[in-house]
C-alpha cells in the first residue's frame, strides 16, 4: 500500500497539515486555519479562545498554548481527538478542492511525518500513533460514501 507523507504546509502534500492556510467556519466563527480552531478548543468559552482565533499564524496559535499561564481545560485528553476530527472535517468539506485532493488519495496511507509528535504524527523513529493521518483517512472514508 502506498504511503503519502506530509508535514510542512509548503510541502507537496502540505494541504493536509493543520498549518496550511485554509480558513474554516465553525461554531459561528471564522478560524484562519484548522490549527487555530483545534488549539482554541483547549480553552473554549474563555477569553483565550478568541486570542487564539486572532493569532496571525497557526504557529503563533500553537505557541500560545505552550505559555506557562495557559489554562488548558481539564478534560482535554478526553476530547482532543473529537476536536481534531471536527476541525479537519470542516476543512475538507468547506473547501471543495481539498475534498477532491483527499478523495484522490484513494486507499493510500496518510502519514503526518512529524519527527517530534508521537501522537498526531509518526515521531522521529516511526513509532508514533499518526492520529492526524488516521483522522484524515477516516474523513476520506466518510466523504467517499457521499455523492
Amino acid at each position: 500500500m502506498k504511503e503519502i507523507k506530509f508535514y510542512e504546509a509548503e510541502d507537496e502534500f502540505g494541504y493536509f497539515s493543520n498549518f496550511a492556510l485554509y480558513s474554516i467556519n465553525l461554531n459561528g466563527k471564522t478560524w484562519p486555519t484548522s490549527e487555530h480552531y483545534y488549539q482554541a478548543q483547549k480553552v473554549v468559552g474563555t477569553p483565550w479562545e478568541d486570542k487564539i482565533r486572532l493569532c496571525k499564524t497557526p504557529k503563533e496559535a500553537f505557541d500560545m498554548t505552550r505559555l506557562p499561564e495557559f489554562p488548558e481545560r481539564a478534560d482535554w485528553a478526553e476530547v482532543k481527538d473529537d476536536a481534531m476530527y471536527e476541525a479537519v472535517y470542516a476543512k475538507f468539506t468547506q473547501h471543495e478542492g481539498l475534498r477532491k485532493k483527499l478523495l484522490e488519495t484513494g486507499d493510500h496511507i496518510l502519514i503526518e511525518d512529524s519527527p517530534v509528535d508521537f501522537y498526531w504524527g509518526r515521531g522521529e523513529d516511526g513509532t508514533g500513533k499518526n492520529m492526524l493521518g488516521k483522522t484524515l483517512m477516516a474523513i476520506r472514508e466518510v466523504l467517499a460514501e457521499k455523492p
